[in-house]
């Protein structure tokens, strides 16, 4: 069982609903935790048992940052909107980092979510 860390932001969190709809099933077998939001509309749109942190403006970037470099995270998907500003970049931009770091697989838009997902499901 993986540790999963789910966010997106509020312009793709609907992507990533219709995203774990379509790896319902992998999701499962896994450990899953999101930012607030993300997490509440996962467990809402697909019945999902996600550990929901803070909000990402309010720490919860941080909170999987952090889980992260002690090696509670196994993956990362993080579905980004690159059209619009977020009031906390250097947040996202450290997470971004911190898996670059740790060598934690990182996928930022849904294209490079699916492989990651689907190399999960292939995994005995």
């Amino acid at each position: 069982m993986n540790r999963l860390a789910l966010v997106a932001h509020d312009r793709m969190k609907e992507a990533m609903v219709t995203l774990a709809r379509e790896f319902e099933a992998v999701l499962r077998r896994h450990q899953l935790m999101a930012t607030g939001t993300t997490g509440a509309r996962l467990h809402e749109g697909v019945g999902l048992d996600v550990e929901r942190l803070l909000s990402g403006p309010m720490g919860g970037d941080l909170q999987i940052g952090a889980r992260l470099a002690v090696g509670q995270v196994d993956a990362l998907i993080f579905l980004r909107d690159p059209m619009t500003p977020q009031p906390h970049e250097p947040d996202i931009n450290a997470l971004v980092r911190a898996c670059d770091v740790h060598d934690v697989p990182c996928a930022t838009n849904v294209a490079s979510a699916r492989i990651l997902l689907a190399h999960l499901d292939a995994r005995p």
